[in-house]
């Protein structure tokens, strides 16, 4: 092909290619035209619904506005009328206070001058009072200070003598209630009580087959009695007793060992140093052995469980211990029961009341090793082994040694008089009893106005008889009271004692 017809060819191309341009700009020239004015349409609606929504919006709001305007514009007119009603309380209210602060300032005013004319009338008073007293002074020929002590004097006479009266009066009143109470709860409790009461002594005495035993009891030169005493710690009294030997000991334990080696010795008959050794290690073990299973049965028979294997090996040597002829481990047995017994009728703690009076004489166990009374040593030692604090306070206060802190206190002590005094309980020595009836004698004697004291019914009662022109009978009540106080703070005794004023007057003439 030559250059023309291509040229040419190339020419239509090109034309062709801006025809085809020129075509597709113009299409979408008119479609952009299109899509604007629809779009333009859809504006427009949108902006007349959105008017006439707004307009509607604006119609609510201003409707709301309207109705909260005049809700408001009511409430605003109910307060102002309630205000305007409490400013017109108010004002009434501070009319009535000024009207009250005007009369008080006006009765203050009147109070003022009355204070100042009593004032007057005072001062006038006390002048003349002043001229009454110069007068009296003057016409009895005494001071002041004098008088009052003459009028002080009749008046304590007085007042004493009336003292004693209302006192003689309340004392026979409350002996009377607290007499008739006091016998139904002991008589309660020592009728539902039965025991036994053996009189022991301090030496034992071991019985023999033959006099012939005692040379052997004595051993060559004396050695077996001396390895005897030596192994046990007791004296052994070899006497002309037929058929018998004493055993002497402080200790009551020392002393049943004692009894209970030579008992075998005598029956085993083999005796030297090395048996007697063997024996009494024997012996020991079963003292001990005792002493656990006495304290054992006085914690059963009493029902008083948990006590400390100590407390009650104490309690088991008890049963070797006797004063004035009475067991001790009896003794406690029987307090434990007779104060539980009176705790309960009196609503206390039986607990309590009867684990004290069973340990209530617990230091006599131990009272001849440590230095001390029984009362506080027994304390001591149970307080050491976790004993309740009201029952140590009952053990240390049952002979008032220390303050009673708790009525189980007063019980047990009280169980312990009643076990200790009871007819039969005890026994005292000729030479105790002289010396405690010639003491209640001595104390009557040393008040004034006594003119002759005796002591009867086994000590357990005072007469006095006293001189009628020295002790009147109010005084004659006051003299008893201080003279059972002395015997209380003196003396020491189980149960009481009565204290019995006797004053008469004799009229005596003759005629000629």
């Amino acid at each position: 092909m030559d250059t023309g017809a291509a040229l040419l060819l190339l020419l239509v191309l090109v034309i062709g290619v801006a025809i085809g341009i020129a075509a597709l700009t113009y299409f979408q020239n008119t479609r952009g035209k299109n899509r604007r004015l629809q779009a333009e349409n859809e504006a427009r609606a949108i902006t007349d619904r959105a008017a006439e929504q707004s307009q509607n919006i604006l119609r609510e709001a201003e409707e709301k506005a309207r109705s909260i305007l005049e809700e408001a514009e009511q409430t605003t007119q109910r307060r102002r009328r309630e205000f305007d009603r409490e400013d017109e309380r108010l004002q009434r209210r501070r009319e009535d206070l000024d009207r009250r602060l005007e009369r008080l300032e006006q009765r203050e005013q009147n109070l003022n001058k009355r204070q100042s004319r009593m004032d007057k009338q005072q001062n006038d008073l006390q002048k003349l009072e002043s001229q009454r007293l110069e007068e009296l002074q003057r016409i009895a020929q005494m001071t002041v200070d004098e008088a009052k002590a003459e009028l002080l004097a009749v008046v304590e006479n007085e007042a004493r003598s009336d003292m004693a009266r209302i006192i003689r009066q309340v004392e026979a009143e409350a002996r009377e209630e607290a007499d008739s109470r006091a016998r139904d709860v002991i008589s309660l409790a020592v009728q539902r009580l039965a025991s036994e009461h053996v009189s022991e002594i301090a030496v034992s005495v071991v019985p023999l087959p033959s006099d012939e035993m005692k040379g052997r009891i004595i051993g060559r030169a004396g050695r077996n009695i001396r390895a005897f005493e030596l192994a046990t710690g007791v004296d052994v009294v070899v006497d002309d007793t037929p058929e018998a030997v004493t055993i002497s000991s402080f200790d009551p334990v020392r002393r049943e060992v004692a009894k209970r080696a030579l008992a075998k010795l005598v029956l085993d008959g083999r005796i030297h140093p090395a048996r007697i050794e063997k024996l009494v290690s024997d012996a020991k073990a079963e003292v001990e052995a005792a002493i656990r299973e006495e304290g054992e049965r006085a914690a059963y028979e009493t029902g008083i469980p948990g006590l400390h294997p100590e407390v009650l090996k104490l309690v088991g040597r008890l049963k070797f211990r006797t004063s004035y002829g009475q067991n001790q481990h009896a003794h406690a047995i029987e307090t434990a029961h007779i104060a539980s017994m009176i705790a309960a009728e009196l609503g206390a703690d039986v607990m309590v009341a009867k684990m004290g009076g069973l340990l209530h004489d617990l230091g006599k166990a131990i009272d001849h090793e440590v230095e001390g009374t029984h009362a506080l040593i027994g304390a001591e030692y149970a307080k050491r082994y976790g004993v309740p604090a009201k029952v140590v306070n009952c053990i240390a206060s049952h002979h008032h040694e220390v303050e009673q802190e708790c009525v189980e206190a007063y019980i047990v002590e009280a169980a312990d008089a009643i076990s200790g005094a009871r007819p039969g309980a005890r026994r005292e020595s000729l030479e105790t009893y002289i010396k405690r009836v010639k003491m209640l004698e001595d104390i009557a004697n040393s008040f004034d106005g006594v003119e002759q004291s005796y002591a009867l019914q086994a000590g357990r009662e005072v007469r006095i008889l006293v001189r009628p022109d020295v002790v009147d009978d109010l005084s004659s009540l006051r003299l008893a009271r201080d003279i059972a106080r002395q015997i209380e703070e003196t003396m020491q005794y189980p149960g009481q004692i009565k204290v019995q004023v006797i004053r008469e007057t004799r009229a005596v003439d003759y005629a000629k």
